[in-house]
């Protein structure tokens, strides 16, 4: 579609260094509804990309995550669509947002739903893993924006449950993400399908792994906005990596895990995010799990009880790296240290968001040294490095607070099992269940073996283990 009048003219926007929501050209209707959603300033990129997004401009934005660049589409997209109203059409939606995950799609529709409702516009999330019925009634129906993963969405297009001929506005979030995946090829028909004279807007924290490909064959003289460097996150953050023996490596998980606060560990593989969700669940820190082996309503059970605070400790592969956005992430553990830098950095970025705060440590065995080495050289990071096991004081640094275990009076069966509704919980005693702090002796045994020059003699080995195929 070809680039429409402005919201507000480019004349009338005020010259300040960080202009409001409606300065920068959002209908007033929105700027309330933002208000009433406890937004009132816009992020950086938001500043960026509105005003050309707004004036119909394609463009290319690139931040990193939790920089805000889903308002920074979906502002946009609304405020366009509010603009020129048109009737609904069965099967034919009028915008069109892909994103990798189905954690993703799903956020971005719980964003866009308080936002689209002023408005009179309805949205409708399209992705696998659930019935496909409800999503071919809801396109029958009418939508006016579709929030969907690639390939549920072609077998819709595929059967004729969908048509993109009508779209005006097309999103791809997290296009780096998508390349990873191995979307691209289905990405590229869905894109093809839609009218060339669209509106495309194009967000990734990064421009490699076939993205510039797209930018290419699909955007038009984009308007390109990149407000700060893939590196940029580990700014926010603190960094440690502990370099632990093999027979440490749960006890120092429990000690991390059952202080306050959220924390999310990340795990190379869906095997190993079920079996050390189990592991930490029978040695006192309730914990669900996150990935793809799960069914859709494990998965979405499962964050719901991480986001609602019911469970404090949820145990990911990489899906959650770039999947989830969970205020208030206290701490990032990599009970597997990556392969990628990318990986560290977009598993790491889900603490400190927002100009938070926060906290990534990474586990190494002896084993692990030279990847870990330089997956920190990679990553742009200077972690600190200590040799230890359970019990060390800088675990106490490192989460601070109380350590409450809770221990169920059965034996646990599934680790996927979500405990909102059991009573064990990591605060407050539930029924069922019983706690105890670690000087009752829940900690394992254990102290210093190393720490200082020597951890960072460690550090600088040579060793490399064999790696293991990633899996999502």
């Amino acid at each position: 579609m070809a680039a429409s009048r402005p919201l507000m003219h480019a004349a009338q926007r005020t010259s300040t260094t960080h202009p409001s929501f409606a300065e920068l050209g959002l209908p007033p209707v929105l700027v309330q509804a933002l208000a009433k959603a406890g937004v009132e300033k816009p992020f950086p990129i938001q500043r960026a990309t509105l005003p050309d997004a707004l004036a119909g401009r394609d463009v290319l934005g690139r931040g990193r995550t939790g920089s805000g660049k889903t308002y920074a589409f979906v502002l946009p997209m609304l405020a366009r669509l509010a603009q020129h109203p048109a009737k609904r059409r069965p099967n034919r939606p009028r915008a069109l947002i892909l994103a990798p995950t189905r954690e993703l799609a799903t956020q971005i529709e719980a964003a866009i739903t308080p936002l689209a409702k002023p408005l009179g516009l309805r949205t409708l999330t399209v992705f696998g893993g659930v019935g496909a019925h409800p999503q071919i009634s809801g396109l029958r129906a009418g939508v006016d924006i579709v929030v969907a993963c690639p390939g549920r969405l072609a077998d819709h297009v595929q059967t004729g449950h969908a048509n993109l001929d009508s779209i005006e506005i097309t999103v791809l979030d997290e296009a780096d993400h998508m390349a990873d995946l191995g979307f691209l090829p289905v990405v590229r028909r869905l894109l093809d399908k839609t009218p060339g004279n669209g509106q495309r807007l194009l967000f990734s924290a990064t421009l490699d792994a076939g993205v510039d490909v797209l930018v290419k064959r699909f955007l038009t003289n984009p308007v390109t906005h990149s407000v700060d460097s893939v590196k940029s996150p580990v700014t926010a953050m603190s960094h440690h990596v502990l370099h632990v023996a093999g027979d440490s490596r749960v006890p120092v998980l429990v000690d991390l895990a059952s202080a306050p606060g959220r924390t999310l560990v990340f795990t190379r593989t869906k095997h190993g995010a079920k079996i050390l969700a189990r592991k930490l669940t029978s040695a006192g820190v309730p914990a669900v799990e996150l990935h793809g082996n799960l069914s859709q309503n494990a998965r979405t059970r499962n964050l719901t009880a991480f986001s609602d605070g019911s469970t404090n400790t949820l145990v990911a592969t990489d899906i959650a790296a770039r999947g989830i956005h969970v205020d208030d992430i206290a701490l990032v553990i990599h009970a597997d240290p990556p392969v990628e830098h990318k990986a560290y950095l977009h598993r790491s970025g889900r603490t400190a968001r927002a100009g938070a705060e926060g906290t990534v440590v990474t586990l190494m065995t002896d084993a692990q040294v030279t990847d870990v080495r330089d997956l920190a050289r990679r990553a742009g990071i200077k972690p600190t490095v200590t040799r230890l096991s359970s019990g060390h004081p800088l675990l106490a640094e490192i989460a601070p607070g109380d350590r409450e275990l809770v221990y169920p009076t059965s034996a646990v069966n599934s680790a996927s099992v979500v405990r909102s509704r059991t009573g064990v919980r990591r605060q407050g005693q539930g029924q069922g269940s019983r706690r105890r702090k670690p000087s009752e002796g829940a900690r394992r045994p254990g102290g210093v073996t190393a720490t200082g020059a020597s951890s960072a003699a460690a550090f600088s080995s040579s060793s490399r283990p064999n790696q293991r195929r990633r899996s999502r």
